[in-house]
């Protein structure tokens, strides 16, 4: 993920090390070293026999064990950063086998999905027990991580880091005409709260036709809300880019007036915690209208730094955007108040600097 890149290459006073089971596009995210342990070929197997024989979570093998061991061996490693929750209870039986800190962190999907399983709350809890620290994105996250089971005291804040430079404000003008461009960002998943997106579109072009509305990203909704669209008899004003490059989207957030993300909880619990994109259109100066939820508000400030509106609510965000559209000072300001909350709380610089504290005092230095 673009934000964990962000984070690994941008240390300075630790040397990172990877490891991971495959790795794509190189040339892109370059980075050395990796090394690559690929899931053995029974690994369907052993998650067949823990999911559903079991109901419990699978944990790796005693041969994967080993092999991560060596790695960490051979490379004189002194602290494990394990990303995502979920990843970690797979790990556990390297944790408890490794003599040095780990370290965990959550970062929204991997709190709730799953969690109304016994075994699977119990061998999260087992997995909380056993590492040194618990990183969160969200005061959300924290109180989430502490309803699992885990002490107060090993849980830090530890926010997702945006490069500003790569996002400079640009105040904005807006239309006269009534064209008015939205974009959101994203994975096309159910938490993004696409079909509410594209709902208060639909009320929005009631009163403004010409105005257009970029989805940019990729997934397993895409046909779906195509047909959405279509039947919203909106889809020639709604375009779909697919995935896009840093600088394709930075382009459409400086050429665009507004940026939805109308998160929700998805049916199996999956939450936010702050998500990236919305971080980086804020900090391009994009007027940002989101929703109540997981931990938007930690970065957004209603009426101050942006608009929120309650979760699943498209008559409520088409309401909000067809104000905002007869009061561009608002949208100047809420644009401005942004990108000072962003550069405030989320610069990628500060909160490395947060990240490699964290890191030498858990080793000890």
């Amino acid at each position: 993920m673009l934000h964990i890149y962000r984070q690994i290459t941008a240390l300075k006073r630790c040397q990172p090390v990877v490891i991971a089971q495959k790795r794509e596009e190189a040339g892109r995210y370059p980075f050395e070293p990796v090394h690559l342990i690929a899931k053995p070929s029974t690994h369907f197997l052993r998650r067949f026999w823990f999911r559903q024989l079991r109901d419990a979570p699978w944990q790796i093998s005693a041969a994967e064990m080993h092999a991560l061991l060596d790695v960490l061996t051979k490379t004189d490693a002194r602290l494990l950063h394990i990303y995502f929750g979920h990843i970690a209870v797979h790990l556990l039986p390297l944790i408890r086998a490794w003599p040095k800190p780990s370290i965990v962190s959550f970062h929204g999907a991997d709190v709730m999905v799953e969690m109304d399983k016994p075994a699977y709350r119990s061998a999260t809890r087992q997995m909380l027990e056993a590492v040194k620290l618990v990183l969160v994105r969200s005061e959300s996250l924290r109180r989430a991580v502490v309803d699992l089971g885990c002490e107060e005291k090993k849980i830090q804040l530890q926010r997702t880091g945006i490069p500003l430079a790569e996002f400079p404000f640009r105040g904005r003008s807006f239309p006269q005409n009534g064209e008015w461009r939205f974009v959101q960002a994203c994975r096309l998943i159910e938490k993004k709260g696409l079909s509410v997106a594209l709902h208060a579109f639909a009320r929005f072009l009631g009163q403004y036709p010409n105005s257009t509305l970029t989805i940019a990203g990729e997934g397993p909704l895409l046909d779906q809300l195509q047909e959405l669209a279509r039947v919203l008899k909106i889809d020639q004003r709604v375009s779909f880019t697919g995935f896009i490059s840093q600088t394709q989207l930075r382009d459409i957030f400086y050429t665009s007036h507004i940026f939805l993300h109308p998160s929700e909880t998805g049916p199996d619990g999956n939450q936010e915690g702050v998500p990236n994109s919305m971080l980086e259109a804020m900090a391009s100066g994009l007027p940002v209208f989101a929703t109540q939820h997981g931990g938007i508000s930690e970065a957004v400030e209603h009426g101050v730094s942006g608009v929120l509106v309650s979760e699943r609510d498209d008559e409520a965000l088409a309401r909000a955007l067809l104000e905002a559209a007869q009061d561009p000072a608002f949208l100047s300001r809420v644009g401005r108040e942004g990108a000072d909350a962003v550069a405030e709380k989320f610069d990628l610089r500060v909160q490395v600097r947060k990240l490699e504290d964290i890191y030498l005092h858990a080793m000890g230095t």
